[in-house]
């Protein structure tokens, strides 16, 4: 059965695709591939975000709380109605990730998220995981978000099997379409020739993976991914505010501005004809 709980750091770093393949050779002396990149260089993580209306948990997380949480559905590339996803809730408390997810069918996985109303249990499936997600969508108002897909190639330590360390590439995002079953596409969150690193550890990392961060110059980096998508969507949003240019109203060609400044037929309504006559046609 597939690791369901975990509970361990997260270090994340942005680093040049020029130095990737001399970062992953070092690691393979101390490290050995994850199962899936021992038939390919990359496989595709697709994952689906829900969140409320106002968008309330990610600006919760973005806020750096003490405590903060998410939930997302996740698949192992595109998936079919009948294909195994994970329903997964991940929380962050003082700093350590704790992520908790059960397996079902992308069909149970909408129909849970969807009406709030748990599957019929299987073996398959972690009980306690789905009874927390049932009250988490209980106690929120939550619908699909976005959908963020990426292309991964990780580690596990070799005699220390809490580390991990996976290269994320391709990063796609989009806020339309939302399904798994859709394909992976969107539009692109990094640069083509950034890479995220992530090093995860229940304890510390090792002296040498610190010694290889410093002989590279990497230096971690605060970076959500869905954090990332939400403020890049706010920053194109505020550019089109800033590009409006509010049109100047023009007055019809027919109403006729004395020296007062008022256009003629606003202030003609205050005085009668008799007046405007013994003033010689004169207002004030």
């Amino acid at each position: 059965m597939a690791i369901e709980i975990f509970n361990r750091y997260e270090k994340k770093y942005i680093v040049s695709g020029k130095i990737i393949p001399q970062i992953q050779a070092a690691l393979s002396e101390h490290m050995e591939l994850d199962e899936y990149n021992k038939r390919r260089e990359t496989y595709t993580i697709a994952n689906l975000y829900y969140d409320t209306e106002d968008s309330h948990l990610i600006r919760t997380s973005l806020a750096k709380p003490k405590y903060k949480e998410k939930l997302r559905l996740r698949a192992y590339g595109v998936p079919g109605g009948g294909s195994k996803v994970y329903a997964e809730i991940k929380k962050k408390v003082n700093g350590l990730v704790n992520k908790r997810r059960s397996a079902m069918t992308l069909d149970e996985a909408y129909s849970f998220l969807q009406s709030g109303e748990a599957p019929k249990l299987r073996p398959a499936m972690n009980r306690q995981v789905v009874g927390e997600i049932e009250y988490f969508l209980r106690t929120h108002d939550l619908s699909p978000s976005v959908c963020l897909s990426y292309d991964r190639r990780a580690y596990f330590g070799i005699g220390q099997h809490d580390l991990r360390v996976s290269f994320d590439t391709n990063i796609r995002t989009r806020r339309y379409d939302l399904r798994l079953e859709a394909g992976i596409y969107g539009e692109p969150l990094l640069d083509e020739d950034l890479w995220l690193m992530e090093i995860k550890v229940a304890r510390s990392i090792p002296l040498w993976l610190c010694r290889l961060l410093s002989e590279h110059g990497i230096y971690p980096a605060s970076f959500s991914k869905y954090g990332t998508e939400y403020k890049q969507r706010l920053a194109c949003a505020q550019d089109r505010i800033y590009a409006f240019v509010p049109q100047v109203r023009q007055e019809p060609a027919q109403t006729q501005r004395l020296e007062t400044g008022f256009p003629l037929p606003a202030i003609a309504q205050w005085r009668s004809a008799g007046e405007m006559a013994a003033g010689n046609g004169r207002l004030f």
